[in-house]
């Protein structure tokens, strides 16, 4: 499958991004990549290893008369966010990623494309294989994890990569070079809920909420698109006019992504139903009008289930969960005062669900200062501390802070100015790039991170520009020619 991506250029990365759109590899799910590329190491001849957790390393010897340059690490991850549109079955632990060009764009059909961080890995691997390039020592590190835990580099050996200078390849933006990044935690609340029978008066209706465009839940949280669970949330709350009740919920699929549907089911009593479906009417078009321009194809539905459930959330419980969930944190927080322009705190409600009085919530939290961090997380903590839940913090990483007198930042800029005319923008992200935690295990290591032009990372409208890749393949290349000429200070 994916043919045609071998008629793009530059063709050794794009036959390698190929092999990854073939070989399913969600977080989690990344072994039958690794022994692809494990053996095509051994084919060529490629020393490689992998840590206790599974991280990949192959490494190159250096091209004659550059042994003395410092040695390079290309990092990238493996897996890749697993998104599809509700009406495309796709299992992406078995089927692969089907791929189409457009107006100069790579896209996938309806699924995410993988580019995040597909394309990296597949430069560093065309890299491996370019034989006329100079280099010095080299080494490719494929990390396990990064989109659902940063696990990879969290549990990254220590004492294992002989490198002094990383290339860190999952960047989205032509033009930019990033030196720092936001840190991270995911803030997990669960609860168990009392239920109670329906009455004989109720019936159960379905409330869903579709056709958001969602999105990169760092890179694109400041844009004021829709989160399908702070809108639904807002839906159940104007339905609590009626004594509805919540009978289960299921919104969003991972705590990265803006969620861009969200679904619940309710008991109402029969003689409001006609009430509840004319305010979702009128609330539909509140949300439209204020989400014109970015999300205009919101669309909120109150339907009747044929098959009504045993038991809903009594109503005081269901009353303070939704309350619980109208006022938790959720968007951007604060704007960074020392980077304009840049979000510096900020937390997404990624994952919510409610199924048989079991609650369950999985946000994700971000900042430049890990102390804002914490404080979020334990105001979620004092929040349902109030409904009797309970809330714990997982996989915290740290930022990556900037060293705007790095040599290779410098190095970079005046190789920009040469192939392209023009200075790159130098850049802090509020995503979480691995070169925090890297950072935090080698602190000698002196990084930087760029890459190809992607939009909508995260979601099925994920794409890629082509012109972009081979600007971006020019410049690694060039960079690491340039390294090559160097000698270990």
């Amino acid at each position: 499958m994916n043919e045609h991506l071998e008629q793009l250029s530059p063709q050794p990365l794009w036959r390698h991004f190929r092999t990854l759109c073939n070989t399913p590899r969600p977080s989690g799910h990344e072994a039958a990549l690794v022994a692809i590329l494990e053996a095509w190491a051994d084919a060529r001849g490629l020393a490689h290893d992998r840590d206790a957790f599974g991280n990949l390393r192959i490494r190159k010897p250096a091209t004659p008369g550059h042994e003395e340059a410092p040695g390079l690490i290309l990092q990238g991850h493996l897996d890749m966010v697993a998104q599809a549109n509700a009406d495309h079955p796709h299992d992406f632990t078995r089927d692969p990623i089907e791929t189409h060009v457009n107006e100069g764009w790579l896209h996938a059909r309806h699924t995410t494309l993988g580019a995040d961080n597909g394309l990296g890995v597949a430069a560093a691997l065309a890299v491996l294989e370019d034989d006329s390039l100079r280099h010095g020592p080299l080494e490719a590190l494929f990390t396990l994890e990064e989109e659902s835990s940063m696990g990879g580099a969290l549990n990254l050996a220590e004492g294992w990569l002989d490198g002094r200078v990383l290339l860190n390849l999952d960047s989205e933006d032509r033009g930019e070079v990033f030196v720092g990044c936001a840190g991270g935690a995911d803030i997990v609340v669960e609860a168990q809920l009392p239920t109670g029978e329906l009455a004989d008066d109720e019936l159960a209706l379905r409330l869903s909420i579709t056709g958001l465009v969602g999105g990169h839940s760092g890179i694109d949280i400041h844009r004021g698109r829709g989160n399908a669970n702070r809108l639904l949330v807002r839906a159940l709350r104007a339905l609590e006019a009626f004594d509805a009740r919540l009978v289960d919920y299921h919104g969003g699929t991972l705590r990265n992504a803006l969620p861009r549907e969200a679904f619940a089911t309710l008991a109402l009593p029969v003689d409001e139903e006609t009430a509840a479906r004319e305010r979702i009417a009128a609330l539909q078009e509140e949300l439209r009008a204020e989400l014109a321009g970015v999300d205009e194809g919101v669309t909120l539905a109150l339907q009747a289930l044929v098959v009504a459930p045993a038991k809903a959330l009594n109503a005081h419980a269901s009353r303070m969960l939704v309350a619980a969930l109208h006022v938790a944190p959720c968007g951007v927080e604060r704007m960074s005062q020392d980077m304009p322009g840049v979000v510096e705190t900020s937390n997404n409600l990624g994952v919510i669900s409610l199924e048989e009085g079991r609650f369950h919530l999985c946000a994700l939290v971000r900042s430049l200062r890990d102390s804002a961090a914490a404080d979020m997380a334990d105001r979620f903590a004092g929040l349902f501390d109030l409904i009797g839940a309970r809330t714990r913090v997982e996989n915290a990483y740290p930022g990556w802070t900037p060293d705007p007198d790095s040599p290779l930042l410098a190095r970079f800029r005046r190789l920009h100015r040469r192939q392209l005319g023009s200075d790159p923008a130098v850049k802090v992200i509020h995503a979480g790039l691995e070169c925090g935690i890297l950072a935090g295990k080698y602190p000698h290591l002196d990084m930087i991170s760029f890459g190809p032009l992607i939009r909508g990372a995260h979601s099925p409208d994920e794409r890629v520009e082509l012109a972009s890749v081979e600007e971006f393949w020019a410049l690694l290349r060039g960079l690491i020619e340039d390294l090559a000429e160097s000698r270990v200070a």
